[in-house]
C-alpha cells in the first residue's frame, strides 16, 4: 500500500499545476496549428512537441545536471537541457540553418534589379520603431522590457525566425520562447496579414504597373557577390558577420558549381537535422513559468505591430522610388521585403495577380525578399553591437 502511495505521489497527475497543465495546452495547439493549417509546420510541430516535453512535470527533460559537495555528478541532466545549451545558447543551429537558407538562395533576382535592395532595407523600419515602441512601454512601467528586451521582441518584425532565435539567445534568453513562437505564427500569417496591408496603401493604377524584364545576371556576378556581401558588412559590423557569413557561405556553394553534394546536403538533410533540435530546443524555453505572463502577450502584441510596419514601409518605399524612378515598380513587391522567403514573394505575386491576370511578380519580388534576409542579418548585428553591453 505505501508502495502505491509514494508512485500516485511521484506522478506527474500529482505534480501537475494550473500553468503546466495550461501550456500543455499551448503545445498541443501548436501541433494542431502545424498539423491541420500548415502553419510553418516544420518548426511549429517540434516546437509544440518540446513544449509538451518541457511541462511534464518530474520528467526533467529541461534539467541542468546535478553535482554533489564533492562535485561528483549525481544527475546527468536532461535532453532539453543539452539540445538548448548546446544548439541555441552557443547560437549554433540558427547559424547552420541561415548556411541552409544561403544555399537556397539565388540573387539574381536581386542583383538583375539593384535598387530593390532599397525595398528589403525599408522593410526594416518595423524592427527599429517597435524597438522603440518596447522601450517606451518599459519606460513608463506598463510592461516589464529592458534594452536587451526590445531588441530581441523587434526583430521578430523582419519576419525572419532563425535571426530572431539568434538575437534572443543572446540578449534575453528567458524570452527565447515567446519570441520564436511569435515570430514563426507571424511567418506563417504572411498570406493572411499583409494583403490587407498591401490593397490599403496602393492604387488599382499601382497594382498593375508591368515592371520590365530583369536582365540575365552572370556566374560571375553570383559567385563575387556573397564575397562582396560578406567583406562590405562584416567590416563595417562584424556583429552582423556570424550570420550573414554562414548565409553568404552556403549562397556560395551554391552557385560555384563545385561542391554539389555539400551544397544538396546543406540545403535538404543538414538543416532539416538542425531544424528539428531547434524546435525542441525553443519548446524548452515554454515552461509555464516563463511562458505565462503579461509579459508574453506584450511580444505577441508588438511583433504584430513590427510586421505590419515593415510591410507597411517596403511599400510606401517603392511608391517614394516610383517619383523619381523612370522605370516604375510595382509597389506590391516592396511588401516582400520583410524576410519571409519565398512566401512574402508569393504574396505579393498572388496579390499582383488579382489586379491584372497577366503580370506576374514573382521574380522581381524576390530581389526584395532576399534584400530583407540580408537586411534582417544587418539589423540583428547593429542590435548586438548596440545593447550587449547595457
Amino acid at each position: 500500500m505505501d508502495n502505491l502511495t509514494n508512485i500516485l505521489a511521484s506522478s506527474g497527475f500529482m505534480q501537475m499545476d494550473a500553468g503546466m497543465l495550461l501550456m500543455i495546452c499551448v503545445g498541443v495547439l501548436l501541433l494542431y496549428l502545424a498539423i491541420s493549417h500548415k502553419f510553418e509546420p516544420l518548426l511549429l510541430l517540434p516546437i509544440g512537441f518540446g513544449t509538451v516535453l518541457i511541462n511534464i512535470p518530474g520528467a526533467g527533460f529541461g534539467s541542468p545536471p546535478v553535482l554533489d559537495a564533492m562535485g561528483q555528478l549525481v544527475s546527468p541532466g536532461g535532453l532539453l537541457f543539452y539540445v538548448y545549451e548546446g544548439g541555441i545558447a552557443t547560437g549554433l543551429f540558427p547559424l547552420i540553418i541561415f548556411m541552409g537558407v544561403g544555399a537556397m538562395t539565388d540573387f539574381a533576382p536581386l542583383l538583375g534589379n539593384p535598387k530593390t535592395l532599397l525595398l528589403g532595407a525599408a522593410a526594416q523600419v518595423g524592427i527599429f520603431s517597435t524597438v522603440l515602441g518596447a522601450v517606451t512601454l518599459g519606460h513608463y512601467g506598463i510592461l516589464d522590457f529592458s534594452l536587451r528586451d526590445a531588441a530581441s521582441i523587434g526583430i521578430i518584425g523582419g519576419a525572419d525566425g532563425p535571426t530572431a532565435i539568434f538575437v534572443a539567445s543572446k540578449l534575453s534568453p528567458d524570452l527565447l520562447g515567446a519570441v520564436a513562437v511569435a515570430a514563426y505564427s507571424y511567418m506563417a500569417l504572411v498570406p493572411i496579414i499583409q494583403p490587407p496591408i498591401m490593397r490599403a496603401l496602393t492604387t488599382k493604377e499601382e497594382r498593375v504597373i508591368v515592371m520590365q524584364q530583369l536582365r540575365e545576371v552572370s556566374r560571375v556576378e553570383l559567385i563575387t557577390f556573397p564575397l562582396m556581401l560578406l567583406m562590405m558588412v562584416g567590416m563595417l559590423l562584424p556583429d552582423a558577420a556570424p550570420l550573414l557569413g554562414m548565409f553568404c557561405f552556403g549562397n556560395l556553394m551554391r552557385e560555384c558549381g563545385v561542391v554539389d553534394r555539400l551544397s544538396e546536403t546543406t540545403q535538404n538533410a543538414l538543416i532539416n537535422t538542425v531544424t528539428i533540435f531547434l524546435g525542441l530546443g525553443v519548446g524548452s524555453k515554454m515552461s509555464a513559468e516563463k511562458f505565462l505572463n503579461l509579459e508574453t502577450l506584450g511580444i505577441l502584441a508588438l511583433g504584430a505591430v513590427a510586421f505590419c510596419i515593415g510591410t507597411a514601409a517596403g511599400v510606401i518605399m517603392a511608391k517614394l522610388m516610383n517619383t523619381v524612378s523612370h522605370h516604375k515598380i510595382n509597389p506590391l513587391i516592396g511588401a516582400a521585403g520583410v524576410s519571409a522567403v519565398p512566401m512574402a514573394a508569393r504574396v505579393s505575386n498572388r496579390v499582383g495577380l488579382e489586379a491584372n491576370p497577366n503580370n506576374y511578380l514573382l521574380m522581381h519580388a524576390m530581389g526584395p525578399n532576399v534584400a530583407g534576409v540580408i537586411g534582417s542579418a544587418v539589423a540583428a548585428g547593429v542590435m548586438i553591437n548596440l545593447v550587449s553591453g547595457s
